[in-house]
């Protein structure tokens, strides 16, 4: 028979007292949940990719109200970017989480999201695990062992990276956000490949995609890297709202925390930081180098165009990280990019 434990995502102790804009947040999702399911709409688990090592796995998903008669989730095959913020979360909903004969229940958070790790021993490789909830189907959720001999792994950013959506550009960031159907995204050009090559030459590296985005883009995110053959691998994401102290989330701080986190969590691995020089990618990188030497390979800057770094508010200076530990590579495309690695003996 299985095991069954209980816990609390995100659960330290006692609750904290919540901001003024988190408590309106709450009050405008429950009087949307209790709309929603007078119109007959109820919870489905949104899986997202998890990942681990042998020993534990993070399982990550997000619970939903949704038309029954969409299910399978069909309501997000094909959706514009503004729709994905119109779902209506589940909050403190219990949810059980069926993985290598081990059974866990946890409660969803605010934002009816689901982040925690799974006492279990899973061989390296991919896996599929079960979610569910005591209102929902059960739903399928892969996740990845990292093999503890991996020496090398990718962190990857998304926006302008392997993405163009112009976010140096408040306007066509908004539209790229919130109208434009993903399929008429752009990928840029040579980083799947890229990526495909990494992951060739180094058999078994992981490849995570660190983003500032919200989870409710995770499904579009996910098509859209499968589609232009992007290396499956987890999405790291953050919730999109208010936290319990602060009117909006930092998207800084969100990259900083996972990246040291993922230093504890696979402290054998270099990793290869891939970014852009329109945001702050090359600050945050380069802090993370100089506080764990031994945890970088390379940061690869993909640069953008004359008219993004413009917008952008000027291009980053190389030279300044020239005396640095960690090897930094500069090109505008994955070609380039893969050019200056190779040189490194990466590729």
């Amino acid at each position: 028979m299985a095991k069954t434990r209980k816990t609390s995502a995100g659960a330290s102790g006692a609750e904290p007292i919540l901001h003024f804009a988190a408590r309106l947040e709450d009050s405008v999702h429950v009087f949307r949940e209790k709309r929603a399911r007078k119109r007959g709409h109820t919870p489905t688990v949104i899986p997202y990719t998890g990942y681990g090592a042998p020993g534990w796995v993070r399982v990550l998903c997000r619970v939903l109200l949704t038309k029954p008669s969409l299910g399978d989730d069909v309501r997000y095959k094909k959706i514009r970017g503004w729709r994905s913020f119109t779902s209506v979360p589940v909050n403190d909903i219990a949810v059980t989480i069926a993985v290598g004969g081990v059974e866990q229940r946890v409660m969803a958070d605010r934002g009816g999201v689901v982040d925690t790790v799974v006492q279990v021993d899973l061989a390296p490789g991919w896996h599929t695990i079960t979610i569910r909830t005591d209102e929902a189907e059960t739903v399928d959720a892969p996740v990845l062992i990292i093999d503890p001999a991996v020496g090398v792994g990718i962190i990857s950013d998304v926006d302008d990276t392997v993405m163009v959506t112009a976010l140096p550009r408040p306007f066509l960031a908004a539209w790229n956000t919130f109208v434009l159907d993903e399929h008429a995204r752009r990928p840029v050009p040579g980083m799947a490949v890229l990526y495909e090559r990494l992951t060739r030459e180094h058999p078994g590296t992981p490849v995570f995609y660190l983003s500032t985005g919200a989870w409710n883009v995770a499904p579009t995110l996910s098509r859209f890297l499968s589609r232009n053959l992007y290396p499956p691998g987890p999405l790291l994401l953050t919730d999109w709202g208010p936290t319990h102290d602060r009117w909006f989330r930092s998207g800084r701080a969100h990259k900083v925390e996972t990246l040291q986190r993922l230093a504890r969590e696979f402290p054998t691995v270099h990793w290869l930081l891939v970014g852009d020089d329109g945001q702050h990618d090359e600050e945050i990188y380069g802090d993370f180098a100089a506080n764990n030497p031994d945890s970088v390979e390379a940061i690869a800057i993909r640069q953008l165009s004359g008219g993004e770094a413009v917008l952008a508010g000027g291009r980053s200076k190389m030279e300044e990280h020239a005396d640095r530990a960690a090897h930094w590579v500069y090109a505008s495309d994955g070609a380039g990019l893969a050019e200056r690695l190779n040189d490194l003996r990466l590729l």
